[in-house]
């Protein structure tokens, strides 16, 4: 049984149209498994020219110059590239900052434009950093409070209540798409409609859903949306990251960090602050060119394979990954903490075990894969279909099992290290 998956995981690869593409990316080591795209993404081979070039060529040779030549307006070039990503316009992405730094200028922008409602609705399925951001944002904001929505099974997002909880008091909902323990992803044309509907905006976080899944943010009626650029975007450790504004609402709101780089006419120095027309009032400060050039190249690597490609590849892929953990995990005490239905399932797959914090550390000392443990019990396995083979799922699985029968896990630590 365990020959056929793995002849199968070969003809599934041989088949693949997307396999040319692995070579695109830095792979120095051929035995490793990496399962942690949805964490860090790999290194675009096309990177390290592009960033030789910045630093040799653009900032070694023109220097000031190069603000003139193309840095000024790289955070909305780049911006504009996501965009066909995430179904928005151009002009209504751009690059910059950090996406808790984007989440509390959007979350902030839009409960100060919203008249006498004082409710944002979130989850406790949401990444912690932004629960953390919206209680700052809510503290700084008089009147407004957070209601928390929980979910009944720690996997799925509790829509239900969420449609429930909304009212002609809620000023703000703000969930993350892909939800970053079990991969759910929640419906956002249906949240958006019903938001809409009782006078709420709408703010989704695309870190887990930016170059995995398909994502229509004009199409659904969102109002705001942020994500990073170092998972499936593959823009570097730390990249920066990105913000989306409805281009109806972008000369309603206001930039709460105001900034040189949203003032109109910077240049000319006024000392009062006017903010700047289109997406360009979002910004605050002094871009970081060299990880903005760096975010480009896996951009356009998505865009050239297209969205519609990955997702259907992924789709696939994490179906093959839930078959084999069926077959030859579940008998040894594992569980598929994700949804198994795959239109509700990103682009990473969840397996709980008792031990799997100790599993987790015996894979990457002794067995060479790379994936992410999550509290309490969650190793993530995350699969970037423009670079995951079907025999890397395979061959994870075989060594996952291995660590359990061997029991090869016992030697380890139950102390958490500081970075899991």
């Amino acid at each position: 049984m365990s020959e056929l998956d793995s002849v199968s995981a070969y003809n599934l690869d041989a088949q693949d149209p997307l396999a040319n593409y692995r070579d695109r990316f830095v792979n120095k080591d051929p035995e490793l498994i990496y399962l942690d795209g949805n964490s860090l993404g790999r290194l675009p081979r096309a990177t390290i020219g592009r960033l030789q070039d910045v630093i040799e060529k653009e900032w070694g040779d023109r220097l000031i110059r190069g603000w003139n030549e193309g840095w000024f307006r790289l955070q909305e070039s780049v911006g504009g590239k996501i965009a066909k990503l995430i179904g928005a316009e151009p002009d209504e992405v751009v690059v910059a900052d950090s996406t808790s730094v984007n989440l509390f200028k959007l979350t902030l922008a839009a409960i100060r434009a919203q008249t006498g409602r004082h409710k944002i609705i979130t989850d406790d399925l949401n990444f912690p950093s932004d629960l953390y951001v919206l209680q700052s944002t809510a503290d700084l904001q008089s009147g407004s409070y957070i209601e928390r929505i929980s979910s009944e099974d720690d996997i799925h997002g509790p829509t239900e209540q969420i449609s429930n909880a909304l009212n002609d008091g809620t000023a703000l909902l703000t969930l993350s798409h892909v939800t970053f323990k079990s991969g759910f992803i929640y419906n956002m044309a249906l949240l958006s409609q019903q938001a809409r509907e009782v006078g709420a905006l709408t703010l989704w976080d695309l870190s887990h859903s930016a170059g995995s899944i398909e994502v229509n943010l004009r199409g659904s009626g969102a109002d705001l949306a942020v994500g990073c650029t170092y998972k499936y975007l593959n823009g570097g450790p730390g990249a920066p990251a990105f913000l989306y504004v409805r281009r109806e609402l972008q000369e309603r709101l206001g930039n709460p960090l105001a900034g040189w780089f949203g003032q109109k006419n910077m240049f000319a120095l006024d000392l009062d602050y006017q903010p700047e027309s289109g997406i360009r009032r979002f910004l605050t400060g002094t871009p970081t060119i060299l990880s903005l050039a760096a975010v480009e190249n896996g951009v356009d690597l998505l865009n050239e394979v297209g969205i519609a490609n990955l997702r259907k590849k992924s789709v696939a892929q994490t179906e093959y990954l839930i078959h084999l953990h069926d077959r030859y995990l579940a008998p040894l005490g594992f569980k598929v903490n994700s949804p198994r239905s795959p239109q509700m399932r990103g682009s990473h797959v969840s397996i709980g075990h008792p031990e799997g914090w100790r599993i987790n550390q015996a894979l990457i000392e002794e067995k060479k894969v790379l994936p992410d443990f999550r509290e309490p019990d969650n190793l993530r396995l995350g699969i970037a279909p423009i670079y995951t083979t079907y025999a890397d799922l395979y061959t994870a699985v075989m060594r996952i099992r291995s660590v359990v029968q061997d029991e090869l896990y016992l030697k380890y630590d139950e102390a958490r290290s500081e970075v899991t």
